[in-house]
């Protein structure tokens, strides 16, 4: 970890946690790789998780299970807080609070979550969720995450699945 001279995290360390926490949302959260949740862009100004359709995420033959999409715009929604954060203020993440309204039914397709952060306090931060079908376009739901950032998570930069062994080249 390098630091600059008034003992912040250098950008490069900044990025490299953000890169970090890509990785760990889509290769080492095992709920997330259960519900088949993929990144598809990772940004400071918002993210876009897909989760993939499967029958046995259903509720009913060709539908999306409603915990789902719930599962979804929690996740995208902490990813969008992390994804923009100021390392300097922590990287311990918790859910604090979740509301979702759904809209429609998701038949048989993927489904895309874009979330922004629309509020970014000390400890406290606020994204919201867009959930749209992937082929139909539909708007599905809409969320509103609230997640908190104190101290710093245990095992943050270490080794992630698929992640070359030491030593190895």
């Amino acid at each position: 970890m390098t630091t600059t001279n008034d003992g912040v995290l250098s950008d490069a360390d900044q990025q490299a946690r953000r890169d970090w926490f890509r990785r760990h949302w889509e290769t080492n959260v095992p709920f997330n790789r259960t519900c088949r949740i993929t990144v598809r862009h990772w940004g400071e100004d918002a993210v876009e998780m897909v989760a993939a359709y499967s029958d046995e995420l259903s509720a009913h033959t060709g539908i999306f299970h409603g915990g789902v999409i719930a599962t979804l715009i929690d996740t995208a929604g902490t990813a969008a807080v992390i994804a923009g954060h100021d390392f300097n203020r922590g990287s311990r993440i918790s859910t604090a609070g979740m509301s979702l309204q759904y809209l429609s039914v998701a038949k048989g397709e993927d489904v895309v979550a874009t979330a922004r952060t629309i509020k970014r306090g000390r400890t406290v931060h606020v994204a919201t969720v867009e959930v749209h079908g992937a082929s139909s376009g539909r708007l599905l739901a809409t969320g509103q995450v609230t997640a908190t950032i104190e101290g710093e998570r245990p095992g943050l930069l270490g080794p992630l699945p698929g992640d070359a062994a030491p030593g190895d080249a």
